[in-house]
């Protein structure tokens, strides 16, 4: 899907990209910190992934899968440089279009507590906390914030 506006282009995650989303990570530490192999696994596992393009560069990516009929988003990141111009927001509506295509009704994630910036975001795209996961994150050891959010 390319959106002309800005030329952000979304697609799957290849192998070749593997590299430029382990870069995004790195400068995302809290988010989870997954390696190559993890990724290169992607399809076996039955996760689906995307990356987002600007002007040809890998600028974001978000992991999802299918648990029974709802959509968990595992890992979502956007480049520091390319934040708030709504990559972010493409990649989520990215992924509830996905979701609909197996009739899911809801998605679920966990959230590093202490990370107010994503929780805001979410929050901005109908997510409501629902949990609690005690101790959930390690480097540094930290609780997890469960939100859903419906797909309409």
């Amino acid at each position: 899907m390319e959106s002309s506006e800005w030329n952000l282009n979304l697609r799957l995650m290849g192998h070749s990209d593997v590299d430029a989303v382990l870069k995004i990570q790195a400068a995302s530490a809290e988010i989870a910190q997954w390696t190559a192999g993890d990724y290169e696994r992607l399809s076996a596992t039955g996760m689906m992934a995307w990356v987002a393009e600007l002007e040809g560069a890998v600028v974001g990516f978000l992991v999802a899968r299918r648990v029974a009929n709802d959509l968990e988003i595992l890992n979502l990141a956007v480049r520091p440089d390319a934040r708030r111009r709504g990559i972010g927001h493409a990649l989520i509506q990215f992924a509830f279009e996905w979701g609909k295509q197996f009739d899911a009704k809801s998605t679920f994630l966990e959230v590093r507590a202490s990370n107010r910036t994503a929780l805001r975001f979410y929050e901005r795209h109908g997510f409501e906390e629902r949990g609690h996961r005690p101790l959930y994150y390690s480097n540094p050891v930290e609780d997890a914030l469960v939100l859903t959010a419906p797909i309409s």
